[in-house]
């Protein structure tokens, strides 16, 4: 059973690297390439991005919250030692993906739509735009830093686990290494 649930946590953790790995370097740019821009103007390209990055928010969260079950479902079944700062990072991205589904993508979209808007003035929308091109580098440090922590955090799942296994009822105050 221990196996079967490393294997979910290494699956989920994956999948989690390999979606933010694959919006960063090849959707999320798509939408703003050339071949895209020639069919669909640049505020319907932002617009279908953000469509798409709202559905990567949610799987992040998904993808977080089963990472946190993963770690309950290793320490009660198995006794494994909690690494705090594993439960840190996990609880860090799993808020930043919360907070950027739910306040960040619809502030960035208010943003979008000022940007283009036809009906307000210029300063107006420069001032929109700039405010646009700090959240979205903002947003982009934010990703490379989550994308660098999920890589450790799978380097972590897949590595021989060495950490104290608690043994025995009433015997978690007494950690004895594993055996390999």
């Amino acid at each position: 059973m221990h196996a079967f649930i490393r294997f979910v946590g290494v699956v989920n953790a994956a999948v989690w690297v390999g979606a933010l790995v694959f919006f960063t370097v090849a959707a999320g740019p798509a939408f703003f390439s050339s071949e895209m821009l020639e069919f669909l103007p640049r505020p319907y390209a932002g617009r279908a991005a953000e469509v798409v990055i709202g559905r990567l928010f949610t799987l992040q969260q998904w993808c977080a919250g089963l990472a946190l079950l993963h770690l309950a479902a290793e320490y009660l079944y198995a006794g494994r030692a909690v690494n705090r700062f594993v439960v840190t990072g996990l609880a860090t991205l799993f808020a930043l993906n919360l907070l950027g589904g739910y306040w960040l993508l619809p502030h960035m979209h208010s943003l979008q739509q000022r940007r283009y808007s036809a009906s307000l003035a210029e300063p107006d929308r420069a001032a929109a735009a700039r405010s646009f091109a700090l959240w979205h580098g903002t947003t982009q440090a934010v990703n490379l830093l989550m994308m660098a922590w999920l890589l450790y955090y799978l380097w972590h799942l897949t590595r021989e686990p060495t950490g104290a296994r608690l043994v025995g009822r009433g015997m978690d105050r007494f950690p004895v290494k594993l055996r390999s």
